[in-house]
């Protein structure tokens, strides 16, 4: 396969077909390094060599109602995790501080359950409000399923992003959760759209997908038209459902993000949870096709040490890209 003339071909505005997305997972893995490249002219015409640098903040840990089984938080898990409510509005925006001094571009306001509160929203609105007026951060909000008229007020707070993920396939969907539809988790990306957030949707690789199902996901993603892509990697957690899965290597991780690139050109591919435990010594190479990460830790797993991470951008020769929230992602 020339992977650079499938590049090619995707910058002059081809979709690729499924055939050549499998061609892509199915990668030798003596010629990883052709296809990170071919993705890597893709990603440097639309992102040149910058990073984007996200952080998370766990506001509200367990306590959900909701059966996915690859979450520590969920209602069937027996995961030993830190459980509280809602955090106050000085303690997210204290966050947002950590944040804004480690160069993080988009603070990511994180709650568990099936979706918040009235006393819960206010909450978040309330500290949005007071980050929007301190910081010059993108912020971005992942409350769960949303009812009529939650988006509107994100929206009036000043909230920029709005993180709902698929996780996987619609064929997939119900070996991972029945408490809620696939079809659910769609709608809310949309009234995120609807009332002009941008749209933030992503998936968990690893979770006994075929390779089908992957594709599917990167394709469901074009159809959303989500305009950063979070990637997952499985890290499974012992008290889930999931507890013990590892089907992943680092090379396969690499041939996802690349694929996610492909069918995904002009968007914001963002290596997420699980990069350090599956993409392990390889993590620089997933830069090549992805052009955003988090620094920090993740819900309820840690990551990477922030200067770690500050330092593996400096190695590769990238810059952080300080986006603020006058620009759509």
């Amino acid at each position: 396969m020339d992977w650079n003339e499938l590049a090619s071909s995707v910058l002059a505005g081809k979709k690729i077909t499924e055939q050549e997305a499998m061609n892509i997972l199915s990668c030798p893995d003596i010629e990883i390094l052709a296809l990170l490249n071919a993705a890597y002219t893709i990603r440097h015409h639309y992102y040149g060599n910058k990073v984007k640098l996200n952080m998370i903040i766990n506001t509200k840990s367990g306590f959900c109602s909701e059966n996915c089984g690859y979450c520590s938080q969920s209602r069937d898990s027996s995961a030993p995790i830190q459980k509280y409510r809602m955090m106050d509005k000085d303690s997210i925006i204290e966050g947002a501080e950590r944040a804004h001094k480690l160069n993080s571009g988009t603070y990511c306001i994180v709650a568990s359950g099936r979706g918040p509160t009235t006393r819960e929203l206010n909450q978040v609105t309330s500290a949005v409000l007071e980050i929007k007026n301190k910081y010059n951060l993108t912020v971005c909000a992942c409350l769960g399923i949303l009812k009529p008229g939650q988006a509107k007020q994100l929206k009036d707070a000043g909230v920029d992003r709005y993180n709902h993920n698929i996780n996987t396939s619609e064929n997939h969907h119900e070996q991972i959760t029945t408490s809620h539809t696939y079809q659910d988790r769609v709608n809310t990306v949309n009234e995120a759209k609807r009332v002009g957030i941008s749209p933030c949707s992503g998936v968990i690789v690893g979770m006994k997908e075929s390779k089908l199902d992957v594709i599917q996901m990167a394709n469901a993603l074009r159809e959303l038209d989500a305009d950063s892509i979070p990637v997952n990697f499985l890290h499974a957690i012992d008290g889930t459902a999931l507890e013990g899965t590892d089907e992943l290597t680092p090379l396969y991780c690499l041939k996802v993000l690349a694929l996610f690139r492909f069918i995904n050109p002009s968007k914001e591919i963002r290596i997420s949870g699980g990069r350090e435990v599956n993409l392990r010594s390889l993590q620089p190479f997933g830069l090549f096709a992805a052009n955003s990460i988090f620094i920090g830790d993740y819900l309820t797993t840690d990551g990477q040490e922030g200067t770690k991470d500050h330092q593996m951008l400096i190695d590769l020769g990238f810059e952080v890209d300080y986006e603020t929230s006058e620009m759509p992602i």
